[in-house]
């Protein structure tokens, strides 16, 4: 089974009330190969929601107890992220998930950039809290850019 983001599916569950529409991913999910989740609304946000970054690093920090995840308005809302990146991992694990696809780019699911910290629009190299769960856990993750390159 394929676990992927739900906003790659065409769910409006981003920050934003907006969803990022993956016609492969979404094909996947027709086909019932893939199910969908998100670690934001797993960690008990709602949408929309307030914009987050990671401050003081990456994934790996935030997990470390390191780095904080805040919101523009300053807000920390770290444990909801550590709490959603472990209810994905035990979805993850309860469908046997041999690989899955997240969204590049976001707090919880970035698998290789992920926004600075200073609410500018700059991306660095890291990974999400939930992406780096995953990871140190031994699953395959992979961003949507690199599902359509390699494996649709």
């Amino acid at each position: 089974m394929i676990l992927v983001s739900s906003c790659l599916a065409g769910l409006e569950v981003r920050y934003n009330g907006t969803h990022s529409l993956d016609n492969k991913i979404s094909k996947l999910i027709e086909e019932n190969k893939a199910i969908t989740v998100c670690p934001e609304l797993l960690g008990g946000f709602s949408t929309p929601r307030e914009p987050a970054e990671i401050i003081g690093g990456n994934g790996e920090d935030v997990l470390d107890g390191n780095a904080k995840v805040v919101e523009k308005s300053g807000r920390d809302v770290t444990e909801q992220y550590i709490k959603g990146a472990y209810v994905t991992f035990n979805k993850a694990k309860e469908v046997n998930a041999t690989i899955v696809v997240l969204k590049e780019g976001s707090p919880s699911c970035g698998s290789s950039m992920i926004y600075n910290g200073e609410f500018i629009g700059k991306k660095i190299v890291g990974n999400g809290v939930t992406t780096a769960l995953l990871k140190r856990n031994g699953l395959r993750v992979i961003s949507e850019e690199q599902f359509s390159d390699n494996l649709g």
